[in-house]
């Protein structure tokens, strides 16, 4: 009898012992956490619970690594726990902490392509991110998307191009159905080879149309397209800069892409050309021009005679030697290096 009633107050003190643990271990797992301000921290790849709790621990996300890795196994066993970078809210409880690294909605930045770039370039700017990994061959010119992108640590290069890409070609396939029937381009590469030129040409809004018209018209009249920037990556390709001046010998140097030797358009893109680019070269404005150069201003003076170009091209040429317009208005003579069918010099 004293033996039953000792072993029944042994498993009645065991079983309030466990509830109270339980109690305890409910609320502290679900009471607010000890931050106190918003914090970031990173998970990384390959880090078990407890390497997860301990992070947080020292991070001073959760006072305990212990309370974090039970409350995982005893609470949330299911929770598949993801590596990343995650933000914690002041308070966070332990259990909302498991739920948010169960969810995978990690932080979340932004990467921005400007247009114009080649492919090589924009792979060097991804190279040169540190949030990004792995390395990725240099994609073909042209098929990128120029755009800002989200990402998130740990994501890899090879995934933000392929988004790129996949941007590029539904936006390529749009705009290509949309473009004007009478542009002189018979595919949707075609297309991207034009704009790329636009792009290369102008960094101003309101002026690739301009540029485009150009192009086009001078396309349809069988006219050379006489575009520096294709000179210049005929020269470097992918490199993108030629590093100084464009010389009379680089003009006079017959390469695949140099427009100044052959005709139409170059065997494909330049660069990555941007939404606007792409749209102004499949709808550009009506209009006779068929020349163009620098004003002084950042943009450009267009023309539709070789007599008004070259005026043009005078007057450039004085604000870049610093002279005024000789008297009477008369600018003076465009220098003969510069080829005076050239649109964009």
């Amino acid at each position: 009898m004293t033996i039953g009633s000792g072993i029944f107050t042994f498993l009645l003190f065991v079983f309030v012992a466990v509830g109270l643990a339980g109690w305890y271990g409910q609320r502290a797992f679900t009471e607010p956490g000890p931050l106190t301000t918003e914090k970031v921290v990173n998970i990384p790849r390959g880090a078990g619970v407890r390497d997860m709790a301990e992070i947080l621990e020292r991070e001073g996300v959760i006072q305990s690594w212990v309370l974090f890795v039970a409350g995982q196994k005893l609470a949330r066993p299911d929770a598949s726990l993801k590596a990343g970078e995650y933000v914690f809210k002041p308070g966070q409880s332990v259990a909302s902490i498991i739920d948010t690294i169960a969810s995978g909605k990690v932080v979340l930045h932004q990467v921005t392509i400007p247009e114009g770039l080649t492919s090589q370039q924009v792979v060097k700017r991804l190279m040169d991110n540190d949030l990004l990994t792995g390395t990725p061959a240099v994609p073909q010119e042209g098929t990128l998307l120029p755009e800002t992108y989200r990402i998130h640590r740990g994501m890899t290069r090879d995934a933000v191009l392929q988004e790129m890409a996949d941007a590029q070609k539904k936006l390529l396939a749009t705009i290509w159905a949309k473009r004007a029937p009478d542009v002189p381009l018979k595919s949707p590469q075609e297309l991207v080879t034009l704009a790329s030129i636009v792009e290369k040409e102008t960094g101003k809004d309101d002026e690739r149309p301009k540029v485009a018209a150009v192009f086009v018209n001078r396309l349809t009249k069988k006219m050379r397209l006489q575009s520096d920037p294709t000179i210049i990556y005929g020269i470097v390709g992918g490199r993108g800069s030629l590093g100084r001046p464009i010389s009379r010998t680089d003009i006079a140097t017959a390469t695949a892409y140099n427009t100044y030797a052959i005709d139409g358009l170059p065997p494909g893109p330049i660069c990555n050309p941007g939404k606007d680019a792409l749209m102004a070269a499949a709808n550009p404005p009506k209009t006779k021009d068929l020349f163009f150069v620098a004003d002084g201003t950042g943009g450009h003076a267009f023309a539709e005679t070789l007599a008004d170009h070259n005026k043009n091209v005078a007057r450039w040429r004085a604000i870049e030697q610093g002279a005024a317009p000789a008297q009477g208005g008369q600018p003076p003579a465009a220098p003969a290096a510069t080829p005076p069918a050239a649109p964009g010099r």
